[in-house]
């Protein structure tokens, strides 16, 4: 007896074995990725379960080389994985991969044609990510000075490292990578290594350089002692605050003001975008600030916009 098809899973393309010439220019092309696209090995072995799937589908109704593919085997791989219960944004990403090894197999002079040219997947949806409002904002930096159980180093660091998080859009990696080399002088500009190791300057406010400045010189100084170290936050030890530490810091504080939810570095990232937004600032600038590479990523925001505008129109537009 046979051994049941894993749930989700195609019962006849877990059967079928793909030929061992497409296998190969497989595994040609995600060693092409490693070395020129520098991938990490999660993004390889997703794209190498994707990629796969396609060609046991593609063996199971027959078409075992790449040159067979055409346009209507994509479409039907696609109905194949809907069927199979797969998530949009699941079937998508495996549209994407097809999409770049096809590309490059006609950059490569092995294809004439890319068969998933013009194919559409599904829209995917983008969940807002949970914000906090100007006044939860406000509770939040300010749970640190209030909590009077914690030594003063404590309340000045986690008062600096929240800060940091809201007036910079920073990354929880970011901000606890943060170097004293890393704040211009006079405090008006961090500059913060992102993904990729980019650097972007962002503007430091009146409240975040306060903090800064108290924690700096007296909080950090009595922690770093006499050790050479550049990291800005630091722990009781000395050693430099890691991300996990960060994140606990902030749901304590979220805690102790009485927020509801889960709230999280990435949660003060969120509300930076979003008060920025409200407040007049434009989808471009706001992408700048966060350091996004593509301004789809940032079009999260857009509802925020488009509220904005909807109510202006309704105030002044003569027949709204």
């Amino acid at each position: 007896m046979s051994a049941p098809a894993r749930a989700g899973g195609d019962p006849a393309a877990a059967a079928a074995t793909p030929h061992a010439a497409s296998t190969a220019r497989l595994a040609d092309f995600l060693m092409a990725l490693r070395v020129e696209s520098g991938l990490s090995r999660n993004t390889l072995d997703a794209y190498r379960r994707d990629l796969r799937d396609l060609l046991a589908f593609g063996a199971a109704r027959g078409v075992e080389r790449l040159e067979q593919f055409d346009r209507d085997h994509v479409y039907g791989w696609l109905e194949s994985l809907r069927e199979r219960g797969l998530a949009p944004a699941s079937v998508a990403r495996k549209l994407s991969a097809a999409s770049v090894w096809f590309a490059h197999e006609v950059s490569e002079g092995r294809l004439t044609r890319d068969p998933t040219d013009l194919v559409r997947g599904p829209r995917r949806s983008r969940p807002l990510p949970h914000s906090l409002d100007v006044g939860d904002v406000e509770r939040l930096l300010e749970a640190p000075s209030r909590d009077t159980a914690l030594p003063p180093w404590r309340r000045q660091r986690d008062r600096a490292l929240l800060e940091v998080l809201y007036a910079a859009g920073a990354r929880v990696s970011e901000a606890v990578g943060l170097t004293t080399d890393g704040i211009e002088p006079g405090l008006r500009v961090l500059r913060l290594f992102g993904k990729g190791k980019k650097v972007r300057l962002v503007p430091c406010n009146e409240r975040a350089r306060a903090a800064l400045e108290t924690w700096l010189a007296d909080g950090r100084t009595r922690l770093a002692g006499h050790r050479q170290r550049s990291e800005v936050f630091l722990t009781k030890n000395g050693a430099p605050l890691d991300r996990s530490t960060a994140w606990r810091i902030v749901r304590r504080c979220a805690l102790s003001a009485g927020l509801n939810g889960d709230v999280s570095p990435h949660t003060l990232r969120h509300a930076f975008a979003t008060h920025l937004i409200e407040g007049g600032a434009d989808l471009r600038s706001v992408q700048e600030m966060l350091g996004f590479n593509a301004m789809a990523t940032t079009e999260i925001y857009t509802h925020v916009d488009g509220e904005k505008l909807l109510a202006l129109h309704r105030l002044y537009h003569p027949r709204a």
